[in-house]
């Protein structure tokens, strides 16, 4: 017989043997996210030292190349000062070669300080490269054990959640939505009355209202005490019930 209370016995029933598939990831799902969350973590910051030692290796380009510029700048100055014609141009041209020996001097002492640092942020970036090789490798293995697992599953989860679909189509949206609120809280939304208690919670169930669930079978009843859905004891689902 096809009605509301069957229907939702077997949606139960599904979802129950979804959860227990589901069971065997065990915290899988959540490791492999935490490692890609981490791994993702460790790429940016590689990324990061990368840029910054870039950065750095340009600096120290621009500088050498600067370093020239004031060499040769200095000897011109240096050969000018020969043919000056006074005092005063000799003081001036003085004054600028001691300008161009201080930033000469300057610059030498910057990429000194920037050469430490240079290798500093190789052996950072080093480091930070194995540590994303070691949990890229630390992913890949939990990867395979979950593919492992879904692959002896698959099957069995898409026959199972097609059927799923199949019967939520037949049950009224207002009962569909009492079971998916239920569920939020207790995985098994629909149980059986059984010795005249729900099997949920075992609290007794009042035998006129066992008597309206046997004889209401389009309506959803709930118990007082845990709110499930409550099916007669009579109702029960097995997989070749379905199909499966």
């Amino acid at each position: 017989m096809e009605t509301q209370i069957h229907f939702l016995t077997a949606l139960s029933f599904i979802d129950g043997q979804l959860d227990e598939l589901e069971e065997e990831f065990g915290d899988l799902p959540i490791r492999v996210a935490k490692i890609e969350s981490k791994l993702e973590k460790q790429i940016k910051l590689v990324e990061e030292t990368k840029r910054i030692l870039d950065d750095v290796r340009k600096f120290t380009t621009d500088s050498k190349a600067t370093l020239i510029e004031l060499k040769d700048k200095e000897e011109k100055l240096a050969k000018k000062q020969f043919n000056v014609r006074n005092n005063k141009e000799f003081d001036a041209i003085t004054k600028e070669i001691d300008h161009v020996k201080k930033e000469h001097s300057r610059i030498l002492d910057e990429l000194r300080t920037v050469g430490v640092k240079e290798e500093n942020l190789k052996v950072m970036l080093e480091t930070q490269k194995n540590d994303a090789d070691e949990t890229d490798a630390e992913l890949v293995e939990a990867q395979k054990e979950y593919d492992e697992i879904a692959s002896d599953t698959n099957d069995e989860v898409k026959l199972l959640k097609v059927k799923r679909k199949e019967i939520e189509a037949k049950i009224d949206k207002k009962y569909i939505e009492e079971y998916k609120r239920i569920r939020t809280q207790m995985n098994d939304a629909v149980v059986q009355v059984r010795r005249n208690s729900c099997s949920g919670c075992f609290n007794s169930v009042p035998p006129q209202i066992i008597v309206e669930i046997r004889n209401n079978l389009d309506t959803a009843y709930h118990c007082e005490a845990c709110g499930r859905i409550l099916s007669p004891e009579e109702i029960s689902v097995t997989n070749e019930d379905l199909g499966l």
